[in-house]
Order: structure tokens, then sequence, then C-alpha cells
């Protein structure tokens, strides 16, 4: 199968089919054989179309497949957080983090050369060569309360302890930031967390604690993510996709909306429109929505929907590997080009009256297309399901009908060609289930879908996990975002 020339196969059936017409043109051949063998042809046209796509290879240039790195899409008006990578990181410095800096003068006394006395000499410049280095600290900090027997009624009394001081024995929120970050931010997985901060601190803290830290994140976190899912109702543009999540051995379904500065996830048993409806944005929004044109987010017909480019460019190359179908050259052509004009524009859209053009040759394209493709046969009488077809007619039928949300990113500007945005928030968990593994208790992954939603927006303003977890359990978070 893979010594198979696709061209040559393609050139043997196309000469075969003109000998037949030959013949039937001089009268060799019999009109009810003629309909007969134009019929099996259309057949044959049809199953090659097929077999070709199943013996090409679909990897992440030519296909739907998510690759593992995407290009900077600029075809959208800037904002923070837009590619999805966040900005420099702001000089908020972490609570429990402590400079200590020393400047050694290194004194010239001698002339190297001459031998000359330079004691009086006024020095003419510096040189500085600097070494950075870390000493881990473990701070302890007692409250001893007194107790005391009042001589007079015989009560005993007892100091009082800090607000913080709840239990014999409590960590610092440092300490937290540290655990949290390593377990979600870094994706460390539990048992070397434990080790590590063990190395640290010579201080064995149980799994269960550790745990217990991130759970009190995630509480801490409720009212942010309640604000936050407000805030990106009022954006105008949201760039949403999901990925499977394995939870206690089964299958779960993240789900990533993202807008400006903001990255939200959200757990669910299901993929379609049951987690759609529970999350309840989609359902509430009246904005545009990009995505790789999955169903259940085309159901809904309240906002405006954006398809993304970068899946179908792949899908069209995938097309022209298999078949060289001069129509998927010239659509990918097309949608390449128009990326490019849109991204150098400083509006991020086509005018009027280049969109219009643009409809034009893209509707041209189609209708070439719609020769070029074999034709169907129609379904046989009784027989159930749907008919086959191949990939290139399931991409020319989808590309037809849906039109306005493959060529908003030229009109809209807020919407982009791309949905990498999405696919780049969404691939860090992927990376945790490969490294880590799956969750043990539901309890757990939700709290990291709220919590890395909280880090991957922080980032998106600047800030290093560590602040933006300190600055979260401190009830601090309303403080950076305004509200």
């Amino acid at each position: 199968m893979a010594s198979l020339n696709k061209t040559s196969i393609r050139e043997e059936v196309g000469r075969l089919k003109a000998d037949f017409d030959r013949l039937g043109s001089e009268g060799k051949i019999s009109s009810e054989s003629q309909a007969i063998m134009n019929s099996l042809f259309l057949i044959v046209e049809l199953i090659l179309a097929i077999f070709l796509e199943r013996i090409t290879q679909k990897d992440s240039n030519n296909s739907s497949k998510p690759s593992s790195q995407t290009g900077k899409d600029e075809s959208a008006l800037g904002h923070l957080g837009s590619n999805g990578k966040g900005k420099s990181e702001n000089d908020t410095q972490a609570r429990n983090t402590r400079v200590k800096e020393t400047i050694t003068i290194s004194q010239v006394t001698t002339c190297d050369v001459c031998a000359e006395d330079l004691s009086d000499v006024p020095c003419a410049d510096h040189e500085r060569r600097t070494k950075i280095d870390i000493v881990f600290e473990k701070v302890i900090d007692h409250v001893d309360a007194e107790v005391k027997r009042c001589p007079a009624c015989g009560a005993v009394v007892k100091g009082l302890f800090p607000a913080d001081r709840y239990g014999p024995l409590q960590y610092g929120d440092g300490l937290k930031a540290f655990v949290i970050n390593l377990l979600v931010g870094q994706i460390v997985a539990l048992n070397r967390v434990q080790k590590l901060v063990k190395s640290m601190i010579g201080v064995v803290i149980a799994e269960a604690s550790l745990l217990k830290f991130v759970l009190r994140l995630h509480q801490a976190l409720a009212s942010w993510e309640h604000q936050a899912t407000e805030r990106i109702l009022n954006t105008p543009a949201i760039n949403v996709d999901e990925t499977s999540f394995r939870v206690d051995m089964q299958n779960h379904w993240i789900h990533v909306y993202s807008s400006g500065d903001l990255t939200l996830k959200f757990l669910h048993r299901n993929r379609g429109k049951a987690a759609i409806e529970a999350i309840n944005i989609i359902p509430r929004y009246g904005g545009a929505i990009i995505h790789d044109c999955w169903s259940s987010y085309l159901s809904y017909h309240d906002c405006s929907h954006g398809l993304c480019g970068s899946h179908l460019l792949r899908e069209l190359t995938f097309i022209v590997d298999t078949h060289d179908y001069a129509w998927a050259r010239n659509m990918k052509r097309l949608l390449q080009e128009t990326c490019k004009e849109v991204s150098k524009s400083t509006e991020k859209r086509l005018s009027d009256k280049a969109f219009v053009n643009l409809q034009e040759r893209y509707r041209n394209i189609l209708t070439r297309a719609e020769k070029e493709l074999p034709v169907i046969p129609p379904k046989s009488s009784g027989k159930r399901g749907k008919l086959a077809k191949s990939d290139a007619h399931n991409l020319w039928e989808r590309l037809k009908i849906h039109e306005a949300a493959v060529l908003l990113f030229a009109k809209d500007p807020h919407v982009s060609f791309t949905n990498n945005r999405a696919e780049r928030d969404l691939r860090m968990s992927k990376v945790k289930q490969k490294v880590s593994g799956c969750f043990r208790a539901s309890e757990y992954a939700y709290a990291y879908c709220r919590i890395s939603s909280y880090l991957q927006s922080m980032a998106n303003k600047g800030y290093n996990p560590l602040i933006a977890i300190q600055i979260a359990l401190a009830g601090e978070a309303h403080k950076v975002w305004g509200e």
C-alpha cells in the first residue's frame, strides 16, 4: 500500500474512462452498457478518493491534530495575554523573599607595571563581577501564651494567640505557595514535592496536608472565578476548546474559555452541550466565539462563530497531499493570503470592498470544487445509515455551509484567524496528565482547573506564580483585578 503512487492510480483510471468513452462514441458499446459503466466509474472514483485518504498518513501539518507548537497569531487586535504566554513579570516581590546583597571593593594600591603607590590616586571607574546564590532559610515563629491563675477568684487565664494560630502547628503562606506552585504550576508529582520540601527544611509534611493547601486555595479563589466569569462575558470574543482528562480512571473533559488576560478552565463529565449548559458562559454570551467547528458550539445562535483557520489549513493540506485537487490548493492560498493581509492591517480587518471581493473568490473556488469532486452516487432504497463520503467532500460541505464563520476573522477585528490561544492554554493540562498521571479524586481535579486558571490569568498580568498564590491566600486577588 505504501508503495502505490497516488498520481499514477488516478491517471490510470482517467485513461480507462477515456478509452471507454472513445469506444462508446464509435458505437462499439451499447447505450445500456455505457450507462452501467458510467455509474461504475462514479463508484470507482468515490472509492478511490476514500482509499487514497486512508493511505495518506495524517499528522499535525495536514489534519486537525494539534501541533506541538503553533506560531504567533497577529490577525486580531492585540490585548494582554493575547498570545497565551503572558507578559514580562512585574517587580512585585514575594512576601517570603529576602534579598541579601553585599558590595565588596577590590582596592588598587600599587601599579602592576612600575610599582608606583596608588593609594591616594582617585578611582576612575569600576568593573563589576557578580555571583548570585540561594540560601534556603526555615523560619520558625513560636508564640507562647502565658497561663496564669487569678489569686482572687482562682480562674485560669490564658494569653491570646494571633488569628492565624488556630492549632498547635500551622504552615505559612510562603510554604503553601511554594508547594501549590510545584503541584499545579510546575506539575510536579505529589511524592516528589514531599521529598523536595523535606530536603529544603528538614520536615516531612504529610501528603494529605500538601493536598489541603491546594483545597484551601481552591476555596479562596471561588469569588475570583465568579468575577472572572462575569468579566469574560463582557469581552468581544472568546477562544473556546476542550480536551479529555482522566479523573479516577474515568474520562472527563476540561473546557477552556480564553479572552484578553483571562483564562478559565472548567471540568465536566461531558464534552458537548450538557457541559456547555452547566458552565453557562456561551448560553449567556453575545459576542464571537472562536472554535474548531464542534457541533455543540454551533448549536448556539445568540453569538457569532469564527472557525479556526489553522485547522482548516491543515485539512486542506491533507486534501492536496491526497488528491492534488486544485480547489484545495486555491482555498489554502486564499486563506493564507487573507490572514497575512489582515495581520498587516492596523485595523485588523478588511475593508468592505475587499471583504466582498474575498467572498466572491471564496464562492468561486467552492463552485469549481463541486465540478472537480467525484459525484456521490445516490443511496440505494432500503439501505440504512449515512452515505460514505471522502474527507474532501466533508471539508467542501463544511466550507460551503459555514462561510460566514470561516471568514469572520477578516470582518471582525476581535476575532483571530486561529484558535491557538485556547489550544495553548490547554496544553499544560495534557502535559500534567503525562507527567503525573490522572487525579484519583474529582475534588482535586476541580481544584487544579480553578487554580491553573488563576495562575495563567495572573501570568497574563505579569505576576509570577509564587506572588499570585500568596495574594490569593491573603484574600487580595480582587485588588489586582480591580473588582
